[in-house]
């Protein structure tokens, strides 16, 4: 008897739904919907020089990171933490954290936010950044 795998997924590399902020982009893997809410995975791809999100912290979220490609920034606490590809970082429920690529390469990180659901907050992220750089 086989196994129900109709639940699984498998995305190639760039698929997923796209977010676009700037000069950094997210691009969700498995959210709410996949996950009964219990997880969300996403990519987060900063260009050279992209300051990231801004700090903040999420009282009852945990979050992972690790880095895909170049060298991304994090701050943890009050301290930044320069992490290359390959590092892992995992930031508890309430730390203030952030990350920027602080390097003149692009910088990718997977990141996985426990329990899921950040993904309802991506089209109000996209209009802030959108509102800061039509300021600009």
């Amino acid at each position: 008897m086989a196994e129900d795998d109709s639940r699984s997924i498998m995305l190639e590399k760039g698929e997923g739904r796209h977010y676009a902020m700037g000069a950094m982009r997210a691009v969700f893997k498995a959210d709410e919907a996949e996950t009964g809410c219990r997880y969300s995975v996403s990519e987060w791809w900063l260009e050279p020089g992209c300051e990231g999100p801004g700090a903040h912290s999420h009282d009852a979220n945990e979050e992972l990171f690790y880095v895909l490609e170049g060298t991304m920034s994090f701050l943890v606490g009050d301290t930044w933490r320069d992490a290359s590809a390959g590092a892992f970082l995992r930031i508890p429920a309430g730390v203030l954290h952030d990350f920027s690529n602080r390097t003149d390469a692009r910088a990718g990180l997977l990141n996985v936010f426990l329990p899921g659901g950040f993904e309802r907050n991506m089209p109000m992220i996209v209009d802030w950044f959108e509102k800061q750089s039509d300021a600009g």
